[in-house]
């Protein structure tokens, strides 16, 4: 019995190593960072839930706020979105689309906004 649980147990941190050594961090706009017009940076690569999103970015000057669809589209924030400003800003991905914006005035209406979509 113990040796089943070990085998089990085994088995169950392997699946997780996989999970983990299977993800990829990008940082955000490559050199020039989270800034204006990075909204086609994703366009050509391919992303996996779990991807790790790195915004690298002044803290004074923008800040990132994961939106949803209408929140993408409408430059505004809805509701219990999630707002981070460290300027090394780590955000995991979820499967299908992930959206992004900066919501300082005027920021996001000037291509400071970002969609991803994650297999």
């Amino acid at each position: 019995m113990a040796t089943k649980g070990i085998v089990m147990l085994f088995l169950l941190c392997f699946i997780i190593q996989c999970e983990i050594a299977q993800a990829k961090s990008y940082i955000v706009g490559g050199v020039t960072g989270w800034t204006f017009e990075v909204e086609s940076w994703p366009k050509g690569k391919k992303f996996m839930a779990g991807d790790v999103l790195v915004f690298k970015f002044l803290p004074t000057a923008h800040n990132v706020v994961k939106v949803n669809h209408w929140g993408y589209r409408n430059c505004t924030v809805p509701k219990g979105s999630f707002i981070t400003s460290t300027g090394n800003d780590h955000i995991k991905l979820r499967k299908g689309n992930n959206f992004f914006i900066c919501n300082l005035p005027g920021h996001c209406l000037n291509g400071m906004r970002m969609a991803v979509y994650a297999s």
